[in-house]
């Protein structure tokens, strides 16, 4: 049986990716960012997640983009509600027939 990963929040990217190799603490790219350092703290920590408002900070204060970040969110929210609904997923019937959809 093989063990699934769990999925990769956005706080490990910033952390992982950005900070780390950066030197670069919370704080100061709170400061940058203008938010308060305990909001990249608890990204960083995957304590919470990105909101639009922070993406957008986030991209601009490391030459990425919001939708970036917001696709990091989206697809970690969409990984645990799967883990999360998997079987009731799988109970669901398609109400449009797989070659009538196009």
């Amino acid at each position: 049986m093989t063990k699934k990963l769990p999925p990769m929040h956005p706080g490990e990217v910033l952390r992982e990716e950005f900070l780390l190799p950066l030197k670069m603490s919370p704080g100061k790219l709170a400061k940058a960012c203008g938010l308060p350092r305990t909001r990249i703290e608890r990204i960083a920590n995957e304590q919470t997640g990105v909101t639009a408002d922070t993406a957008l900070r986030l991209g601009r204060a490391l030459k990425t983009t919001g939708d970036f970040w917001m696709n990091l969110q989206n697809r970690y929210d969409m990984q645990v509600a799967a883990r999360e609904i998997g079987s009731a997923l799988n109970k669901i019937k398609p109400l449009i027939d797989e070659d009538k959809a196009a």
